[in-house]
């Protein structure tokens, strides 16, 4: 998700809000305040409205945290001074009303469908707008050449094929649920490996050592599927936990794809930690991708770059002594 809210959302909205019904809220109720910058129940409401409702509770606590990182970034920029012109704000506006117009929507229902006054959806605009000014600042083509050449997994169509296990924490479980669900995992960790290895010295002896390692590639997925389907807590259980093949960019959330690309085939790696809780990866294949131009995939490497920077800058403010994060 981008950092602060682009037109493609807005079109996005304009299709689904008329689907999807909200119930009442109390839109001025403050559910965060990060850096003395309040985070409403409104805002929360505007990203959760196009869920339906049955998704809605389990999405909340992310889009929160969204949110809170939205403002420990548009702090960071109050702090270093970058801002844009007024004028290039309301350029800005006059693009997205046309292009509402194209879409045969008054630019005002949109605000309404959305949630937010002109003023609101102005101020947004804005902070996009200084982001995208400091990231360009940032990235240099010396900075976005050095990205390509040490990551090129992100840009080459290099794909891994995973199966996982996850072990779900919900944030009402609070820190003893966090505790208790990573020790579920290591002792579901533990008996993968446990059982692999029984299964492993099982196998017949066999002189080519290609088959025997294509034997013990298959005991170790066994293994893995079977603990999947009675342990983890993802839909994917049923499957074995299968993933199926995936990219290195925005397929999984980055702790899990960051480590499912590192891992090695049918490497028993170890446990990863996101939102939805802790993962075990079990990585099944690994397709290399293309020799790329840079040139062709430069604005794909400086989407990298600033996803990078956005979390570099929201982990140096949210380390700051001066930083103050409280949720409701």
């Amino acid at each position: 998700m981008n950092l602060f809210i682009r037109w493609s959302a807005l079109s996005f909205a304009i299709v689904v809000s008329a689907t999807f019904a909200q119930a009442p809220v109390d839109g001025k109720k403050v559910v965060a305040v990060a850096n003395n910058r309040e985070i409403t129940e409104a805002a929360v409401q505007r990203f959760l409205k196009a869920l339906p409702e049955e998704k809605k509770a389990k999405a909340r606590p992310e889009v929160i945290n969204m949110l809170v990182e939205n403002a420990l970034i548009a702090y960071y920029l109050d702090a270093l001074k970058i801002d844009v012109p007024a004028k290039e704000v309301d350029e800005q506006l006059a693009e997205i009303k046309k292009e509402a117009a194209e879409q045969k929507e008054k630019f005002e229902d949109v605000l309404v469908k959305m949630g937010f006054t002109e003023a609101e959806f102005k101020a947004e605009v804005r902070n996009s707008m200084r982001w995208e000014k400091f990231v360009k600042e940032q990235a240099t083509d010396e900075k976005l050449k050095n990205l390509f050449t040490t990551s090129p997994e992100f840009f080459d169509g290099t794909k891994v094929a995973a199966r996982h296990i996850l072990v779900a924490v919900e944030a009402k479980d609070g820190e003893k649920g966090k505790q208790e669900a990573y020790k579920k995992a290591q002792q579901i960790l533990a008996g993968i490996k446990e059982q692999s290895a029984l299964a492993i010295q099982k196998l017949p002896a066999n002189p080519d050592p290609l088959v025997t390692e294509k034997a013990k590639h298959k005991a170790i997925e066994e293994v893995f599927i079977n603990y999947a389907k009675a342990h983890s807590d993802c839909p994917s259980k049923r499957d074995g936990g299968n993933l199926g093949e995936f990219p290195r960019l925005e397929a999984m959330v980055e702790p899990f794809a960051k480590t499912a690309f590192e891992q090695k085939p049918y490497e028993l790696g170890q446990i990863v930690e996101t939102q939805f809780g802790y993962h075990l990866i079990l990585v099944t294949d690994r397709k290399p991708g293309n020799k790329i131009d840079f040139e062709k995939v430069k604005p794909v490497v400086m989407y990298v770059y600033g996803t990078r920077l956005r979390d570099a800058v929201v982990e140096t403010v949210k380390k700051s002594p001066a930083t103050k994060i409280e949720y409701k």
